[in-house]
């Protein structure tokens, strides 16, 4: 006599709606495998979210500028630039905010016309680091202010003394 093979957990099968759902250990435990790998795959996003968050609210913050240590750090430009009248660079009253390459008076570099780039701290700050990686053609030839500190400072006296 033949014995039927026996299942080694007691299940049991139920149709409704054109599906066969199988209940059972078996059925329980891929359940409950299912779910924990929902919830860390929910808990791994939150982490990599939140990590992104607290990553972006300090990239781009530049240190705090000190306006009398920039205008030392100014005379070093006044090679090339003024703040009120165009030299070999262009002057810089009213560079916050202004298109960067849209001084009339001023013969900039195709590069610079076509960069789409409004000079704010950030983009100041960007371009001071190293202005022909980010505007490669520009006719300035300066290597950049490599020191984050520095570039802060000149900013911000830029910043008060070109105000309109």
């Amino acid at each position: 006599m033949k014995l039927a093979p026996v299942a080694p957990f007691p299940t049991f099968s139920r149709k409704g709606k054109g599906v066969q759902v199988q209940h059972g250990f078996l059925m329980i435990a891929s359940r409950i495998h299912r779910r924990s790998e929902l919830w860390l795959a929910i808990a791994c996003t939150l982490a990599v979210l939140i990590a992104a968050i607290l990553t972006q609210s300090h990239a781009g913050e530049l240190p705090a500028g000190d306006p009398t240590r920039g205008e030392t750090i100014y005379h070093k430009c006044q090679g090339c630039h003024s703040i009120d009248r165009n030299r070999v660079g262009p002057k810089h009253m009213g560079l916050f905010g202004r298109q960067a390459g849209s001084l009339p008076d001023f013969d900039y570099s195709e590069a610079m016309k076509n960069s789409g780039i409004v000079w704010n701290e950030q983009t100041l700050d960007t371009f001071l680091a190293d202005p022909r990686g980010m505007v490669p053609g520009t006719k300035m030839t300066y290597a950049g202010i490599k020191n984050a500190q520095d570039r802060a400072d000149l900013i911000a006296y830029l910043k008060e003394a070109t105000k309109e």
